[in-house]
């Protein structure tokens, strides 16, 4: 997901990451649509934590390289690999595209998502983690899902 679209967005995330690091809870709405399923663009938003015993599978907001653009942008994406400085990292919706960021570029945690109802679910939960391990699984077959997600919403 991307989370830096306008200049104005650059001082409402740069006050987000902020306020994450002084330890408070954010909620942020996001844009996008590279974490369909499990995140919706536009309709849910993510309440962000500070960045604490990063693993993968955890879904980041990071600073990372935007190759086309030849700068960086932020993204809302789940952690595939991450080794001693390095972290690569691929939204839930993305067939191939990944990027890569060093660890201090993790700027966020998303503990949980919040739907328009208001009601709350946990990325960190059992669940929510084998969801998105057997999703990764079927990154093969994830075109032919998200069409039908697509088709059904």
């Amino acid at each position: 997901m991307n989370v830096f679209e306008k200049k104005d967005d650059a001082l409402i995330i740069a006050e987000a990451i902020r306020l994450v690091n002084d330890g408070v809870s954010v909620t942020f709405p996001v844009n996008g649509r590279s974490m369909l399923p499990f995140i919706v663009g536009g309709r849910d938003s993510v309440i962000l934590e500070k960045p604490n015993n990063l693993r993968n599978g955890d879904v980041v907001l990071a600073l990372v390289e935007d190759e086309r653009a030849k700068g960086k942008h932020y993204v809302i994406h789940r952690i595939v690999s991450i080794d001693d400085n390095r972290v690569i990292l691929m939204g839930d919706g993305n067939l191939v595209l990944r990027e890569h960021c060093d660890r201090g570029d993790v700027c966020a945690k998303v503990l949980q998502v919040l739907k328009p109802s208001g009601k709350r679910y946990s990325l960190d939960s059992f669940c929510s983690r084998m969801a998105a391990k057997a999703w990764f699984v079927l990154l093969p077959f994830r075109r032919y899902l998200l069409w039908i997600y697509n088709k059904v919403n």
